[in-house]
């Protein structure tokens, strides 16, 4: 971890202090929450990541759990407070608790960096089990805000991720891996998708979440045997030659 290095600014330092006086009164102690943020732009499954510092590592959206709040309760505010969005779609589907996950000699060293004299009590040297959420929005709509602890807020690609802390790349694999499932199980898809699509957008999001390609014959056969698609009237004003037909999720089956 040599490599990190904070900027020097003497309010990131003042807020880091203050939250680490304030955190044992407010937040329950050992318990964190974790979110994989997806969204779905330019036929790309993406998710969203904060800059820690102005170091090159990224974490996911996250934070801890009032003692006072039930723990969806958390999970929705915290979603709120980096998405500015509310009535989300979310999804628990994993909890992270290997011993491996946080060290506590990499969390003495990110928060002397960050503030100098470390404290008596470091809230953030103790092991945290994280209970993880996945979340799928509309990333148009979203208007990412960044804390004390980061810098910089950015959508990634999920098959090119950058540099992350602790376990966050599991994470956001067993996220991939659990919407995959329930993008037929569950049909969560039009949570990514316009009201309106064409098949082949939707084949896009099932190429971009699966992370491979589909032959265009079998996919519309397979979707349109699965009856949760409605066939519009109204076809796609595009430049294609053949206008595609319209669809969308029947209401019955979101």
């Amino acid at each position: 971890m040599s490599t990190i290095d904070f900027v020097n600014d003497s309010a990131l330092k003042k807020g880091i202090k203050e939250f680490l006086e304030t955190a044992p009164h407010i937040y329950m102690a050992g318990v964190s929450v974790d979110t994989v943020i997806f969204g779905f732009h330019n036929d790309k499954l993406k998710a969203l990541m904060l800059r820690f510092g102005n170091t090159p590592y990224f974490v996911l959206p996250g934070g801890y759990i009032m003692k006072e709040e039930n723990l969806d309760d958390a999970a929705l505010r915290i979603l709120q407070e980096r998405t500015g969005l509310k009535n989300i779609y979310l999804e628990q589907f994993y909890t992270s608790g290997n011993t491996s996950r946080s060290k506590e000699e990499v969390a003495m060293e990110l928060t002397q960096k960050m503030i100098g004299t470390l404290p008596n009590s470091n809230w953030f040297a103790q092991r945290f089990v994280s209970v993880c959420y996945y979340a799928l929005i509309d990333d148009t709509k979203v208007n990412p805000v960044t804390e004390v602890f980061f810098t910089e807020v950015k959508w990634f690609d999920v098959s090119k991720l950058p540099k992350v802390l602790y376990d966050h790349d599991v994470i956001i694999n067993k996220a991939l891996k659990r919407l995959q499932a329930d993008l037929d199980e569950k049909l969560v898809g039009f949570n990514l998708m316009s009201e309106t699509f064409t098949m082949g957008q939707l084949q896009k999001l099932y190429e971009a979440v699966y992370q491979k390609k589909f032959v265009r014959t079998n996919f519309q056969r397979k979707m349109l045997s699965m009856n949760v698609l409605e066939r519009l009237e109204k076809q796609y004003n595009g430049k294609s030659h053949k206008a595609p037909y319209l669809y969308r999720f029947a209401e019955s089956k979101k």
